[in-house]
């Protein structure tokens, strides 16, 4: 099973920024709600297997944490493999395209703006159309742990969501950067699944993941109004995702391995300058 070197990691990344921001204002909708999309099956998924074990729940609590974390990341799966796009890996691809100036911060802020929008609204088409209509919810255990996962969401401080939300596009963003080292399929579904299950086990918070399960859960009676949604959750959680994949994912991972190269590359351009000024 071969990967790529931390550099060549970069590389693909940068040519995959590149591709994110040619494209045109429709096709990031459409890519984001595919993106959204896919993050509302991993979490429904995921109520449906770790919120079905109560029994499990009540005499170890991990485990059935862990359950919900071991199915979550075939949403990251469908985005990687099958293609769309997610605003949360997003955050560290055009911000290395950006410092390595293949791109201008116009471009980061169309992919990132209009990505979440479209991430926004596949998030909420799955929450009401294909959870929330079809019933898959109504039984009494899954609907409960939709409930419960909400509430808890929404009751916590700003800076605790947003650390937590830190956390969980760091390794999102890891994954994703996995998912770019592997040469073949399996590669990058193992690379994208152990950090994805590690956030979601540790109950860290993601922007795109909340967009599906607090709106769902308010589709199905939860007593959360769209004012506590968004300002006591899906604001502190998008700023900590930025943080998480824009700084501890994308700059530093740019500081390493791309920036020395790119002052090298200038020293050289200066230096040759000084040397065709001598000779003229």
């Amino acid at each position: 099973m071969g990967y790529s070197s931390p550099k060549e990691i970069l590389s693909n990344i940068r040519g995959g920024a590149l591709q994110k921001g040619n494209m045109s204002i429709q096709q990031l909708l459409v890519f984001g709600f595919l993106g959204g999309a896919y993050v509302a099956f991993g979490f429904l998924l995921a109520i449906i297997v770790g919120g079905g074990s109560p029994g499990i729940a009540a005499e170890n609590p991990g485990i059935t944490k862990f359950l919900m974390g071991a199915v979550f990341p075939v949403g990251l799966v469908l985005v990687i493999i099958a293609g769309a796009e997610l605003f949360t890996s997003s955050t560290a691809m055009m911000t290395v395209s950006v410092f390595s100036k293949d791109q201008s911060w116009g471009k980061l802020g169309k992919v990132w703006g209009f990505g979440y929008l479209g991430n926004f609204i596949g998030s909420l088409f799955v929450a009401y159309f294909i959870t929330t209509l079809t019933g898959v919810v109504d039984a009494e255990v899954f609907h409960n742990s939709l409930i419960s996962v909400a509430e808890h969401k929404v009751g916590n401080p700003f800076y605790k969501t947003f650390f937590k939300a830190v956390g969980a596009n760091w390794l999102v963003c890891l994954a994703a950067w996995q998912a770019y080292a592997a040469k073949d399929v399996m590669g990058k579904v193992i690379g994208i699944w152990f950090p994805v299950m590690t956030f979601v086990t540790f109950g860290f918070e993601h922007c795109i993941a909340n967009m599906y399960v607090i709106p769902a859960a308010m589709f199905n009676g939860a007593d959360i109004t769209w004012s506590d949604f968004i300002i006591t959750n899906l604001i502190p959680a998008t700023l900590g995702n930025i943080v998480g994949g824009a700084f501890f994912v994308g700059t530093i991972y740019w500081w390493m391995f791309v920036k020395p190269d790119m002052e090298k590359e200038n020293s050289q351009l200066k230096k040759d300058l000084k040397d065709s000024k001598v000779a003229s």
